[in-house]
């Protein structure tokens, strides 16, 4: 049995021995431990192996020692600013009040803006409001004093509660329950022990992880405007294509009278979606709805629950049952994927839906030996598709649609046009592949895939589906000697 142990530790000699010891007299076996004191000099994270039965005596003695305990460590961070005379003593003075008001400094840093004045900025670990009260009356008759707010992504003032303080951040921006905090301080310790390693700065992943956080919150609401637009297809055949700010496109594809929707987004943005849906699909309510999922990321299949029907590969049906039954999808297999994928299901508010409702109708490989194998066909009115299954550069089940007839291609996350997204698009995008080193399980073998279906267009003028940006119009002709 695993388990994620935060623990607080003392900033002593020892501190970690006496863990170590606790842990191994119980037969428990330590398999990651992290720890660093320039990010948090009290918060240690612990990866165990044990029994039931182990595990519940290690939470005991833990707590017992003290360092399961989080209610010695609830105190937050106030910065000041204190505008002081530039006179020999005033430094000291300042420093005597804070001594003797008990307050401790976690961060200091003085300013010249002119000959006469000196700004002075300290942070201050504040316990209860009363004692900041108290200390700004007496700091006042000193000197003029102002409380700037605090601004994660600039500095990290106190880095004995920066975790905690961090995650609090991330579950007030995302709305998410108390039940999710663990796994987010669990899951950005990982992320940013990936990082260290590799030589990237830690403040650098968690600036990352807060700016991410944003954007999803920020494309809420009335915010939530995607680039809506139509695309003829075929005599009988229009494409309505919705990009959103944040996440995949989803597509809309009407043809005689049959209507098939093209991946959905997040689950973050379902009321967002259904506003937009019902105003382009009037009878969406009541109409059978009917889905084709590229892949399983994400932001691909936040809203499949909508749909009577979702029609999908064998592969990314697998990925939904497995995420279905608690365990791990395809991506949070990957170590270096993990992490994110954990905090994006967070705040994202991801379920994955019910696995019953997803039909695979073509045939399975067990192994797929081309970059792109054609595993049956697709009919929806006019459009004839020939249905070809990647070999997971991007992601295991990664589907692709190719009408000849028409010359349209659906190609997914394998090939989107990168050059023409969205200024909103264009942020979002930036972070994904920080955190996740490549948002492709193989980069090499993707890149390949994309080639891979270029080279399987015919002749003549062709418009190009991805899940992200606007379509591609590509043009292939005979070149003549």
């Amino acid at each position: 049995m695993k388990k994620t142990y935060i623990a607080m530790m003392p900033n002593k000699i020892g501190a970690f021995l006496k863990a170590s010891e606790c842990l191994s007299g119980l037969g428990i076996n330590i398999t990651r431990i992290s720890y660093n004191k320039a990010v948090d000099s009290h918060t240690l994270f612990m990866d165990v192996n044990g029994t039931a039965e182990q595990l519940e005596q290690a939470d005991e003695k833990l707590k017992e020692l003290g360092y399961l305990d989080y209610e010695g460590h609830e105190k937050s961070v106030v910065l000041l600013e204190f505008t002081l005379k530039d006179k020999p003593g005033m430094v000291t003075e300042l420093l005597r009040l804070i001594n003797d008001c008990e307050l401790n400094i976690s961060y200091i840093s003085t300013q010249h803006h002119s000959g006469s004045l000196r700004n002075i900025r300290i942070g201050l670990m504040i316990r209860t409001e009363q004692q900041l009260d108290d200390f700004l009356h007496k700091a006042e008759l000193l000197c003029p004093v102002h409380v700037l707010e605090y601004n994660h992504s600039e500095k990290i003032y106190d880095n004995s509660i920066f975790y905690r303080s961090f995650v609090s951040g991330l579950m007030e921006t995302g709305e998410l329950p108390e039940d999710r905090r663990d796994e987010l301080l669990v899951m950005s310790n990982r992320i940013m022990q990936m990082k260290d390693e590799t030589g990237q700065s830690p403040y650098r992943t968690f600036e990352s992880i807060s700016r991410f956080a944003e954007l999803l919150a920020e494309a809420r609401g009335a915010a939530f405007q995607p680039r809506i637009t139509e695309h003829r297809l075929a005599e009988h055949t229009v494409l309505t294509l919705i990009e959103p700010p944040c996440g995949s496109n989803t597509m809309i594809l009407r043809s005689l009278d049959e209507v098939l929707l093209i991946d959905c987004g997040y689950a973050l943005y379902r009321e967002e979606m259904l506003r937009i849906l019902r105003k382009l699909l009037p009878d969406f309510d009541h109409m059978k709805k009917r889905i084709f999922l590229t892949h399983a990321d994400l932001d691909h299949c936040g809203l499949l629950d909508l749909f009577d029907e979702v029609i999908a590969t064998k592969r990314t049906k697998h990925c939904i049952e497995l995420e279905h039954e608690g365990k791990d999808g395809y991506r949070e297999q990957l170590p270096e994927h993990k992490p994110y994928i954990r905090i994006c299901k967070a705040l994202t508010h991801y379920q994955p839906c019910d696995p019953d409702k997803i039909t695979t109708p073509w045939k399975h490989f067990d192994t797929l030996e081309g970059l792109l194998t054609q595993v049956g066909f697709f009919d929806v009115g006019e459009m004839h598709f020939e249905v070809y299954e990647g070999k997971g550069g991007h992601v295991p089940g990664e589907t692709v649609l190719i009408d000849y007839e028409h010359r349209i291609a659906f190609t997914g996350d394998v090939y989107f046009n990168v050059h023409a997204v969205t200024k909103e698009q264009a942020e979002y995008n930036r972070y994904a592949p920080v955190l996740l080193s490549s948002v492709d399980t193989d980069p090499k073998l993707c890149a390949a895939e994309r080639q891979a279906i270029m080279n399987r267009l015919g002749m003549g003028d062709w418009q190009i589906f991805g899940s992200h940006g606007m379509k591609k119009e590509y043009n292939l002709q005979l070149q003549n000697d």
